[in-house]
């Protein structure tokens, strides 16, 4: 699926983000930037030793937040390592935290030249985030900072479960992203 957002496209596919040639991929990372299990380990797995020897010299990102380390042997240029909040109850600021690590991903792509930059769905793995409220966090968050920034072409959503990639095409449709 595609959208046009301001100067920006948004695609949404089923896929493995590793496989990516975007200029960024986001990483799934948890606070310590040490790897993890899901798309985190599949990362580090596919990028090698440079990105997670970077990630331990910055050594700690709080929720919310998000770090750039160079992408090893990944196709891409970089890797943003966005430090998503666990799910408690959606009572605990969780859609404002999920928000923020999606904006600062999108910020550090601008510092850094990105035109494009491939995500995947923060925080609905090991994090136990609902698809269908991720993905609605995601999107907004996306489509409001492509509204008023330019200078990236493409957003990318790289979901690899089909249920979550359903979650951000149904939710997509329920928001009247065209």
């Amino acid at each position: 699926m595609l959208l046009n957002i301001n100067k920006s496209t948004i695609e949404i596919i089923l896929g493995d983000i590793t496989d990516e040639y975007t200029d960024i991929i986001v990483n799934a990372a948890s606070k310590s930037l040490q790897g993890g299990g899901g798309v985190d380990f599949a990362i580090h797995e596919s990028g090698g030793r440079e990105s997670m020897e970077e990630c331990r010299e910055i050594g700690w990102c709080d929720v919310g937040d998000a770090k750039i380390t160079t992408a090893g042997n990944l196709n891409a240029k970089y890797v943003v390592h966005a430090v998503g909040p666990v799910y408690l109850d959606g009572q605990h600021d969780e859609s404002e935290m999920l928000a923020s690590a999606y904006r600062r991903s999108l910020e550090l792509a601008l510092e850094y030249d990105a035109e494009s930059i491939s995500f995947p769905a923060i925080s609905s793995g090991s994090h136990a985030y609902p698809p269908d409220e991720a993905a609605e966090v995601a999107l907004k968050a996306t489509v409001d900072f492509l509204q008023t920034n330019d200078g990236i072409e493409l957003v990318r959503f790289v979901l690899f479960e089909d249920d979550v990639y359903q979650s951000f095409i149904d939710t997509a449709r329920a928001l009247g992203i065209r």
